[in-house]
This record gives C-alpha cells, sequence and structure tokens, in this order.
C-alpha cells in the first residue's frame, strides 16, 4: 500500500510542484488549501505524513498542528518562508521538521523519507505480542499498559511506561536522549536531556536495575539508552 501524505499549502504553485514530486516518488498526497480543510482531510484520512505551510489563510499551520496533536503523534514538517532561528524554534513545538523556503526538491524528498523512516521505527507495522516475559521477572501487557516485576504490578507514569514502550519495543536500538524526548514528549526543545535522564533513573530505580551491570536498561556513555532485555 502507498504511504498517505497530507499537504496543506495555500499557493497553488508550490503545493502543484511538491503534490507532482511525491507523487512521482510513489507516494499518494491528499491537497488542502487552508488550515480548516486540512484537518478535515486529516480526520477522513488516515496519514503516515504531515506537510502544512506556516502562513495560510483562516486557520494557520501551528494552530492546525496543535489541533492535529491532541490526537495524534504523526509526524509532521513545518514548510514556511520564516527562515530565523526564533521561527524555527517556534515551529517545532508541535512540527517534527521545519523546512524553509526556498528549499530544493532534493532536500524535500530528503526530509519526507526521514520522517517516514522514524515514524515507522518507532511505530513498527507488526502489533509486538500482547504480553512479553523478560528474563529477572519482568513482564509488559502491552494492551492493558501493566508492567510487572516477579509478579508484583509495578506502578509506572504515563512517560515511564513511554520511555519503556519505546525501548523495549525495539530492542538494542540505541536511542539518544533527544530522540527519547521528541518521541515521548512529542516537543523538539533545545535542551531537555535532564528530563529524560530524571525520566530513566525513575524507571530504573522501580524496575530494580542496576545501573552498572544492567538487566534491561542500559547506559550507553555520551551517546543514550539501549534496551537489553532477553525474552523467556
Amino acid at each position: 500500500m502507498k504511504q498517505q501524505i497530507l499537504l496543506v499549502e495555500d499557493d497553488r504553485e508550490i503545493a502543484r510542484i511538491i503534490k507532482d514530486t511525491l507523487i512521482k516518488e510513489g507516494y499518494t498526497v491528499t491537497w488542502a488549501t487552508t488550515g480548516i480543510e486540512g484537518l478535515e482531510d486529516f480526520s477522513a484520512g488516515d496519514y503516515d505524513l504531515i506537510l502544512v505551510d506556516w502562513m495560510m489563510p483562516e486557520m494557520d499551520g501551528l494552530s492546525m498542528i496543535e489541533h492535529i496533536r491532541l490526537q495524534s503523534d504523526v509526524p509532521i514538517i513545518m514548510i514556511s518562508a520564516k527562515n530565523n532561528d526564533a521561527d524555527k524554534v517556534e515551529g517545532l513545538q508541535g512540527a517534527d521538521d521545519y523546512l524553509a523556503k526556498p528549499f530544493s526538491l532534493e532536500e524535500l524528498k530528503a526530509r519526507v523519507r526521514s520522517q517516514l523512516r522514524q515514524w515507522q521505527r518507532y511505530n513498527k507495522v507488526q502489533a509486538p505480542e500482547e504480553v512479553i516475559t523478560f528474563m529477572h521477572g519482568l513482564k509488559i501487557d502491552w494492551p492493558k499498559e501493566r508492567v510487572y516485576l516477579e509478579d508484583d504490578e509495578i506502578n509506572l507514569t504515563q512517560k515511564e511506561f513511554a520511555l519503556l514502550k519505546v525501548l523495549a519495543q525495539n530492542p538494542f536500538d540505541l536511542f539518544t536522549k533527544e530522540a527519547l524526548y521528541t518521541h515521548v514528549w512529542q516537543q523538539v526543545e533545545l535542551d531537555q536531556t535532564h528530563t529524560v535522564t530524571v525520566h530513566i533513573k525513575a524507571l530504573r530505580e522501580k524496575l530494580k536495575d542496576p545501573v552498572k551491570a544492567p538487566y534491561f536498561i542500559q547506559t550507553v556513555w555520551g551517546k543514550g539508552y539501549r534496551f537489553i532485555g532477553e525474552q523467556v
């Protein structure tokens, strides 16, 4: 099945070029000209990625992204003629990437591929086993979002469970603190690595996972974390 892209752009000439380029790359593209129309298309469809312009009539791109983020983590690339650092930081509060006009079609295609690749990595198509048991007594019930250690339920916060889910469903993959923050908190901040460190520390304590010789979460110093738990 072709990957579905929603393009929200009020400039017809730019939209035509983007749409034609992406169709040639093998994607199915739905085009909306306003933020409100884009929200209607989003609600009616199932999209793998959204490209949205910042400045549009009726509803701008930032407002549209705020509405989408209330119900979906779908990757979003913000397109804008605003190209100073402050604008990019503001745009990335809800979007996953920022593409400043003018841009080359090669850069557009590369950024689309990158976001789709990350989305597939974090949200694997195949559903995980409903309940997974690991050595050292860890058991995770994915549908019920419950975690057990030696058959005793562990009370994890929403963010702690989300961190564990990202790591455990991608075993042995290395995640930087920045990547974990972006995925779990759905924001891009300049320096929020301490937030991740604090939550990982709390998660380890609840899992009774020693730092020096871990059973589940391994620190790769200077790089990030990976899940090393062995399934039973």
